[in-house]
């Protein structure tokens, strides 16, 4: 259990940001002199359409394959990780694709991504987050983790057929899953240039034009001693077996209400996919 000094600062000041973010008129201005840009790119007057869910959601992997299928990008606001955007999106009438994974594996998964979050509280922001969006779920598409990661064109498909949108569907190939997950890979390199992508200020062709340049100025070959440790970022082993470590706990008496709670959360939300 967080005990020390620090992580109980750590803990409250993950509470009051879970709050906060709630409310669009308190959080977004904070978040638009936090983030600049290019990325994560809060939504504006410019936004064409905002992706973002709680955290392990699927978030870099719909935005870079979103962005990947476009012959021009699309302007997007996404992965700040709060309702607050998702909220204003829906009071501007942008269009909006809101993602949700079960809330066991996003709940462990974060805990995982950042370990000094505790997970009750991770499972009590799970449930909030959802909770604050269901007066406007109407206004979503919603996209579940596993057809975001399995079946992405039928996601996108949904955003055309909801929006009047002609978003280029991404088609699964190898060579395109591959391009996606390099992206994903670089993302804790934090480059201005990969996430200017991401919000749909420069073109692939762009991107892929200055990852040569930084590649010959570095003179070290593209994956060599270039890009930090991404095992947290994608599939891997080692976060499975990290997961699986603290699955026990999410199942344990301990966390009997909050994980029904959160489980309640995730079943409203996604009513609509799943008719009786």
């Amino acid at each position: 259990m967080l005990s020390s000094p620090s992580a109980q600062i750590g803990r409250l000041r993950h509470q009051l940001r879970t709050r906060v973010s709630e409310h669009p008129r308190l959080y977004l201005p904070l978040a638009r002199k936090r983030y600049p840009g290019p990325s994560p790119e809060v939504i504006g007057p410019e936004t064409q359409l905002v992706i973002d869910g709680y955290t392990r959601s699927a978030s870099t992997f719909a935005v870079s394959a979103l962005q990947l299928a476009q012959d021009r990008p699309v302007r997007l606001a996404h992965h700040l990780h709060a309702p607050a955007q998702l909220v204003e999106a829906a009071r501007r009438g942008v269009p909006t694709l809101a993602l949700i994974r079960e809330p066991e594996g996003a709940v462990l998964s974060h805990v995982v991504r950042e370990p000094w979050v505790d997970m009750r509280d991770a499972a009590d922001g799970y449930a909030r987050f959802y909770r604050c969006l269901m007066p406007h779920r109407g206004q979503f598409v919603v996209g579940e983790f596993e057809e975001v990661t399995h079946d992405f064109a039928s996601v996108v498909r949904k955003l055309n057929d909801r929006f009047g949108l002609a978003l280029n569907e991404f088609q699964a190939t190898e060579t395109n899953m591959a391009q996606c997950f390099d992206l994903i890979k670089e993302r804790p390199l934090l480059s201005k240039v990969l996430l200017a992508f991401e919000s749909g200020t420069i073109t692939f062709h762009e991107l892929q034009a200055e990852r040569r340049r930084a590649s010959a100025d570095a003179q070290t070959p593209r994956g060599q001693d270039t890009v930090p440790d991404s095992s947290l970022w994608v599939p891997s082993n080692g976060r499975s077996q990290l997961k699986d470590a603290l699955r026990d706990r999410w199942h344990g008496p301990g966390m009997t209400a909050r994980r029904l709670r959160a489980e309640a959360a995730y079943h409203e939300f996604t009513a609509e996919q799943h008719p009786h």
